[in-house]
């Protein structure tokens, strides 16, 4: 998720501030603004035309001109690091959000265990799925091999090709919490701007 700031943060328990957000964020109470739906990439052109990265690709570290986009029913960006996925979100006028925040963000309005409350939900969100990690590189399909945990697994296309894995943004159309952003439980994890790489929102 990106995120850029609004104005000063306000208190958890202040009142929403009227929304200075663009259309595809939403205000998490005045302070900033997060956006609606999980991002994908695209490459910008020379003339400000911009081409689409194929979200089961990694994205070469050489690429500098890469920008992240949100729109419901696009296939979110995987294979991406932390550094390209801030490229991405600075390239686009935004920042990944603190961990501080992405958390704050995901708990609601009033903070439940789950975006949409407190009890888990089967099927609420993209969380029933299979581990093609382990499929692909797993022991008998069961259990991942030790050393097994490479850049070039770890970064293979076919990962989140199959059924039950990575949905498009937004296909779990209740997954959301009180702020109206989706898939922040379930589907791909997310990078935070923690300087040691945090990843959240897969479970």
């Amino acid at each position: 998720a990106q995120t850029r700031k609004e104005r000063p943060p306000a208190s958890e328990k202040a009142k929403p501030q009227r929304s200075r957000c663009p259309a595809d964020m939403v205000s998490i109470w005045g302070g900033f603004c997060i956006d609606r739906h999980e991002a994908y990439v695209a490459i910008m052109l020379p003339g400000g035309q911009l081409r689409r990265h194929s979200p089961f690709e990694p994205i070469d570290e050489k690429t500098k001109n890469i920008k992240a986009l949100n729109r419901r029913g696009r296939m979110p960006q995987a294979y991406i690091s932390r550094d390209q996925a801030e490229l991405a979100c600075k390239n686009a006028g935004k920042r990944l959000c603190s961990d501080e925040e992405w958390v704050t963000a995901c708990k609601g309005k009033k903070p439940t265990a789950w975006p949409y409350g407190e009890e888990h939900k089967p099927g609420r969100c993209n969380d029933q799925g299979i581990s093609s990690f382990n499929l692909y590189f797993g022991k008998d399909g069961k259990e991942a091999l030790e050393g097994a945990y490479t850049w070039d697994n770890l970064n293979d296309p076919r990962l989140n090709k199959p059924k039950g894995t990575c949905a498009p943004s937004g296909r779990f159309s209740k997954c959301k919490n009180s702020f109206k952003v989706y898939d922040m439980v379930g589907n791909l994890h997310e990078w935070t701007a923690d300087a040691s790489g945090t990843l959240r929102g897969r479970v």
